[in-house]
């Protein structure tokens, strides 16, 4: 990897990784939009992943009190395991460009979805087979891309948790998942290229995890959430469009 290119990921994902920190998902999705702009998404993955559970654990273990385990256990962790495999076994089979397009469309489709939501707008409960039917497709985009988080977002839609116990509940769905992908890298091979460059990028997630922490205290989380959409649309678009930073 270029040193330019190396050091624009960095950006990314110590933007991305502060965002987790911040709202409890996101690192993947943003740090692999903007870095599928550097290099193809199959060489992103065993790279961020393994990055992610190392914050994800960390967190998990610190917000363990916090976690809804009822609503992990009987309602995201089944659609989500279920949707995770099917994505991850139909990975091989399909066009590396039509992939990163297809995650270009869902980047675009989630970004705009919240920056075009009113600030009023009351949440409506979401049913319990949509809610369902959300987790288990959120899944296979897991299994794609391990960015499974805008489509779970929108699947809890409704649920009564507050910002602090819907993050601690989130990092523990991605620890689980990205734990469960991070095993099928190193079995199918692409793990052990990557670790290096997990290792170079790691003291990043501390300076992440630090930042925020305190931007989940002090800073409204809604403001901070919309320009992250804005760069998303951005990036949604560079996506689709067959274009690279270097």
């Amino acid at each position: 990897m270029p040193l330019e290119a190396h050091l624009a990921l960095g950006v990314f994902i110590l933007l991305a990784y502060t965002l987790e920190a911040i709202t409890g998902f996101g690192s993947v999705v943003i740090a692999l939009s903007l870095g599928a702009l550097l290099l193809p998404i199959e060489q992103l993955l065993p790279i961020l992943v393994p990055l992610n559970i190392c914050m994800t654990g960390y967190l998990s273990w610190r917000y363990r009190r916090l976690i809804d385990r009822r609503l992990l256990a009987g309602s995201i962790l089944p659609g989500m395991l279920v949707g995770t495999l099917l994505g991850y076994c139909l990975s091989p089979w399909l066009d590396g460009q039509a992939l990163k397009r297809g995650f270009g469309v869902l980047i675009l489709w989630f970004a705009l979805r919240e920056l075009l939501r009113r600030p009023s707008a009351k949440v409506r409960h979401v049913p319990i087979w949509i809610m369902r039917a959300t987790t288990t497709a959120a899944g296979a985009c897991h299994g794609l891309f391990a960015s499974g988080g805008p489509l779970l977002v929108l699947a809890l839609a409704g649920s009564p948790l507050d910002k602090s116990r819907l993050r601690a509940t989130l990092v523990a769905v991605w620890f689980t998942l990205n734990g469960l992908l991070t095993l099928a890298f190193a079995l199918d091979g692409r793990l052990l290229p990557a670790l290096p460059q997990v290792v170079s990028f790691a003291p990043l997630l501390v300076l992440g995890i630090w930042l925020g922490e305190r931007l989940h205290r002090r800073v409204d989380e809604r403001y901070f959430r919309l320009g992250i959409y804005a760069v998303l649309v951005v990036t949604g678009v560079l996506l689709v469009a067959p274009w690279k930073l270097f």
